[in-house]
């Protein structure tokens, strides 16, 4: 009998699928769903899987098959951490967990201003404070903002600027928050205005993700639950 917390995985993990897949097309590159998995058959962009499993039990060679493990980096987000992927010559990155958060759940009240980038120039800086100086701002193109699921919420100061932040993915069920960040006070401070933003547009909808570590704690004081594990594997 499925559960109510493996429902959830699962439809977070469709949800993140969705993400990945867009933000491939942002880059020109055309990944595929399967039944078990959605892959693409070139690298992906940085910190972007090269496979997502969309349900527990996925065969490992046919997944393994749909992605070029011979370019540097290759990934596979293994859903359900239920892969063994050591025969293909993969190790485990890291593990966190999916986290779902009610929609009718309180949030802590913010002091910054919000809105949908739905320019170029604001998106940019929004990459720009995202990549906080690391050189990786040009991860997030302008073509990002002609998908109608994709929302990108900045999170603002007085004077303008943009400050904290996220990325938020609409699918049928429900939204999926990721590449949240604050420059200053990090997720503690990012949270409370990424769910003002979410409740705002979307206040039916409940929320998922996925974090780990010290940001996975950040996230169940802010309201979320886990509701399944998560493995990602890095090829070589």
């Amino acid at each position: 009998m499925t559960t109510p917390k493996q429902l959830l995985a699962r439809a977070a993990a469709r949800n993140n699928a969705e993400w990945c897949a867009v933000m491939s097309r942002s880059h020109g590159l055309a990944g595929s769903f399967g039944d078990e998995a959605w892959a693409a058959p070139v690298r992906t962009p940085l910190y972007y899987p090269d496979a997502v499993t969309l349900v527990s039990g996925a065969g490992p060679a046919a997944l393994v098959s749909r992605i070029d493990t011979t370019a540097p980096g290759a990934s596979v987000k293994d859903s359900f951490a239920d892969l063994d992927l050591t025969a293909a010559g993969f190790q485990v990155l890291f593990e966190a967990q999916w986290i779902h958060r009610p929609a009718s759940a309180p949030a802590t009240a913010s002091d910054l201003a919000w809105d949908v980038a739905g320019a170029p120039d604001t998106l940019r800086a929004w990459a720009l404070a995202w990549d906080d100086g690391d050189g990786n701002a040009d991860l997030f193109r302008p073509e990002l903002l002609d998908d109608p699921a994709t929302f990108v919420l900045c999170g603002r100061s007085a004077d303008g600027g943009v400050v904290a932040g996220a990325v938020a993915s609409l699918s049928d069920r429900v939204v999926g928050i990721s590449n949240v960040f604050s420059l200053d006070g990090g997720p503690d401070v990012a949270w409370p205005v990424v769910l003002d933003a979410v409740h705002w547009l979307f206040p039916t909808v409940p929320v998922v993700g996925y974090e780990h570590g010290d940001d996975l704690a950040v996230a169940v004081r802010h309201g979320f639950e886990p509701v399944g594990p998560l493995r990602i594997w890095l090829h070589g």
